[in-house]
């Protein structure tokens, strides 16, 4: 019987395939690198960690130190977690701080051991629990750092995993910004007995679950491995490209002579695009790639897939946050408008 995030993910699996708006079209070896290639030290500053936050420090910590290990500047998380939470932390890395809009509203699943006050019978809870599902109202709690307004969540599944007197073990797959510890309340409330979290680990966040998260301690042996003895395949399975944290957005493949007019944030007009994925709506956040797999930006789309498919002029989608660094790809946009190649606004 599958879950609801194997659902979840099979219908992305299912939806997306590649559709190719000009078959052959070569991409120059001398510019950019592909993801997996790039030097060590440009390949952390455009890296992405999944990491197993432990019990005990706040996220912010948690970075921190992250940030300190690995000698940058700056390091960003999306979907913090509270100091007795555990589990999954996505977190950004140096140039891929900008691509955290990408997966800031990710779903994310959570186990949590939850305390009923009185004992009730496995059916009325799982019956409540289902009577969950769906959207909800939540208002934040005192100690949170946003406003505390009435807003409308989603519960995607609530399942009972094990009950053990007043002891219930529960995995709650849930929008982003719902909060596990008031949802619980929520539901001792609605069995009439009262409830409480006693425990909380988030196992997954978007499409990233617990199996791939790796720890402090094991990215500072790799990093280590990597200093001191040039060993650097350990640290490059455990930092991920920043093409990572755009795996679950649609895509649009762009030209060489695209790139560097992009960066400069320039529109992605119809003529530039390459190839992209099926399933782009207008509106959508979109991701828009070299032909080496690069990001170079995130963007909003003007056009549906098919649309952009059979567009031959007009803009496709603009650019709402640039990645890439200009110069990456040389100035080339120019002289490809010159020749009525490519038209950028």
């Amino acid at each position: 019987m599958c879950t609801s995030t194997e659902m979840v993910n099979t219908e992305r699996e299912q939806r997306t395939e590649i559709l190719h708006k000009v078959e052959r079209e070569e991409t120059n070896p001398e510019w950019g690198f592909y993801p997996e290639k790039r030097p060590m030290e440009l390949y952390i500053k455009f890296g992405f960690v999944v990491l197993d936050k432990p019990r005990g420090p706040t996220s912010h910590e948690t970075v921190a130190w992250l940030k300190r290990l690995l000698g940058l500047r700056r390091a960003g998380h999306a979907g913090t977690l509270d100091p007795g939470v555990s589990g999954v932390l996505p977190v950004a890395l140096e140039e891929s701080t900008k691509a955290l809009q990408a997966i800031a509203h990710s779903d994310k699943e959570y186990i949590a051991v939850m305390k009923l006050h009185e004992d009730v019978s496995e059916d009325k809870l799982v019956s409540v629990l289902k009577m969950f599902i769906g959207e909800i109202y939540q208002k934040p709690p005192l100690r949170c750092a946003v406003k505390r307004q009435l807003r409308i969540k989603r519960v995607y599944d609530l399942e009972l995993i094990e009950k053990v007197g007043k002891y219930c073990i529960v995995r709650m797959h849930v929008e982003a910004g719902t909060y596990a510890r008031k949802l619980i309340h929520d539901i001792g409330e609605l069995l009439g007995c009262g409830a409480n979290m006693r425990e909380l680990r988030r196992t997954r966040a978007g499409p990233w679950s617990e199996k791939e998260a790796v720890t402090l301690n094991q990215i500072r042996d790799a990093y280590i491995l990597w200093k001191e003895f040039e060993y650097e395949d350990l640290l490059r399975k455990m930092i991920r490209p920043v093409e990572e944290m755009v795996k679950h957005l649609p895509k649009i493949w762009v030209r060489d002579s695209a790139v560097d007019a992009l960066c400069h944030g320039a529109a992605l007009a119809a003529p530039g695009v390459v190839k992209l994925t099926n399933n782009i709506k207008k509106g959508d956040l979109v991701a828009l790639m070299t032909l080496k797999n690069e990001l170079i930006a995130l963007g909003r789309a003007e056009m549906s897939s098919q649309d952009i498919l059979k567009a031959q002029r007009g803009i496709v989608a603009r650019v709402i946050r640039v990645i890439m660094p200009r110069g990456t790809y040389p100035k080339l946009w120019g002289a490809a408008k010159a020749k009525g190649e490519v038209k950028f606004q």
